[in-house]
């Protein structure tokens, strides 16, 4: 089992991008300090770059590069927003497309014959090739292959059209599609726009009198602010002098948020359209216990997205809940610039087992997902080293079956252990003594409660939106990024 293979980036489904913007209309707040300590509340939706872009008075002053926000936002750093302004956007990216550049950071500052606005996004444009091809042709000249980048270039021609900022942005929302949160800075205004299938979170909030907007809620909770409600699907905030303004830009053909931000993206101390991410996790796992019982001595979670659900499953089933697992948090969850070996050395370096806990002792292992199945493989060669007895591996999620077309890095479903081994198959790749995945539709039904539609394309292949004409894997072999 040593010579077990693991690719870090493909054998989870990783995160997405988190956006952050705020209007101020209390003198006393610092834009530049509170975007960063927002971005540290979002640096799980993505670790490869960092930036904040300052509004003051139509002047664009911007910080952002490759790294981790703690490495991009240092003190030194942000002593360029020293002439603070009212207005910040901000941004934290993750690529499934291995695309790591510079000219990819965002937030983007384009300058056009309108004046300046400033940009950050989250999802992925599936009219993406289509929209290019057709600026190019007109004379636009790309920096990057960014979502962002496109969208500025659609906002800006139809800013030629329209009298206002926000009717050129309701223009290119409705031009674009797939799953798109973005939030736009103008001169003097604070967008922000979810698609009308609501694919990627976005929720605003209050700090004083000013408004802020971002992808979780527990971005508000770092900095004191008030978390007023979710985006709705389709709908454009506009915040300026005279305040807050909503317009529903297109109505919802169909709900369809991630399920995987119940999964696993978000952080479980947000709130989402559906409550609590804890709460829903929780009982994620109470019906894997119901849906797979099993006689055993302990119940752990693999860190830190399993924990919920295995409390949960621990709940029901009756049997104790236990730490198993010791994390290393130092060991940076993004390696995209690593090469394969020193990965994989990484990933091994990252989970330890508390052996006393373990030894002689039939163990039920609640984890978030299973893409190839090397990471779970792995797992559960190092419960067998410490000495379990018996290793029932649960899964909080449907068997993965499908390309997503919409942010997260499943791109290519010939590589998924779901479609190449059955169940049982694939329980005895891994090693555990048994193997269960929840029910989608019982998912369904969970999230359910809060109103809220979902996505589980990846898990039934039911795509709520149009996907792209093009063959997917040759697509994003262009690097598209975030």
């Amino acid at each position: 089992m040593s010579s077990i293979t693991i690719d870090l980036l493909k054998d989870k489904v990783h995160e997405e991008c988190g956006v952050f913007g705020i209007f101020r209309k209390d003198s006393e707040l610092d834009v530049a300090a509170l975007s960063r300590d927002a971005l540290y509340a979002l640096q799980h939706r993505g670790q490869e770059s960092a930036g904040i872009a300052v509004n003051r008075d139509g002047q664009f002053v911007s910080v952002k590069d490759v790294g981790m926000v703690s490495e991009v936002l240092t003190d030194s750093a942000m002593e360029v927003f020293e002439h603070q302004g009212d207005i910040a956007v901000a941004h934290v990216r993750y690529t499934p497309y291995d695309s790591l550049d510079r000219a990819s950071s965002q937030p983007l500052v384009i300058r056009y014959i309108q004046g300046s606005m400033s940009i950050c996004h989250n999802g992925s444009i599936t009219n993406f090739s289509e929209i290019r091809k057709e600026l190019e042709e007109g004379g636009a000249i790309f920096q990057s292959n960014t979502n962002a980048e496109l969208i500025a270039y659609v906002i800006a021609t139809m800013r030629t059209k329209c009298d206002t900022i926000e009717e050129a942005v309701r223009d290119a929302a409705v031009k674009i599609e797939g799953a798109y949160s973005f939030v736009v800075s103008s001169p003097s205004k604070l967008i922000a726009v979810r698609d009308p299938y609501g694919f990627r979170p976005l929720c605003v909030g209050k700090i004083g009198r000013s408004y802020v907007v971002a992808s979780e809620s527990c971005a508000f909770d770092s900095i004191g602010a008030t978390f007023i409600r979710s985006v709705r699907p389709g709908e454009m905030i506009v915040v300026d002098d005279e305040g807050f303004h909503s317009h529903q830009i297109e109505e919802p053909q169909r709900q369809a948020l991630c399920l995987f931000e119940y999964i696993y993206i978000a952080r479980p101390d947000s709130m989402l359209e559906c409550g609590s991410v804890h709460y829903i996790r929780q009982e994620f796992g109470k019906e894997l216990a119901k849906e797979y019982p099993v006689e055993a001595d302990i119940v752990s979670g693999v860190p830190d997205s399993g924990n919920d659900a295995a409390q949960g499953y621990a709940e029901q089933s009756g049997i104790p809940y236990s730490t198993a697992f010791v994390k290393n948090k130092y060991i940076g969850r993004s390696l995209s610039n690593v090469k394969s070996s020193k990965k994989e050395r990484l990933l091994k370096m990252r989970l330890s087992v508390l052996r006393h806990q373990v030894r002689g002792k039939k163990v039920v292992i609640v984890d978030d997902s299973i893409v190839h199945g090397n990471t779970a493989q792995h797992i559960v060669h190092l419960l067998r080293e410490a000495g379990a007895s018996e290793i029932h591996l649960r899964i909080s999620a449907p068997p993965m079956k499908f390309n997503c077309y919409f942010g997260s890095n499943l791109e290519d479903k010939r590589e998924m252990a779901s479609n190449t081994m059955t169940v049982d198959e694939l329980c005895n790749f891994i090693g555990a003594d048994s193997l269960g995945f929840i029910d989608v539709d019982k998912m369904k039904e969970i999230t359910a409660k809060g109103g809220m539609g979902v996505c589980d394309a990846c898990f039934t292949g039911d795509y709520p939106a149009p996907v792209p004409k093009e063959n997917f894997v040759d697509k994003f072999s262009q690097k598209i990024s975030h």
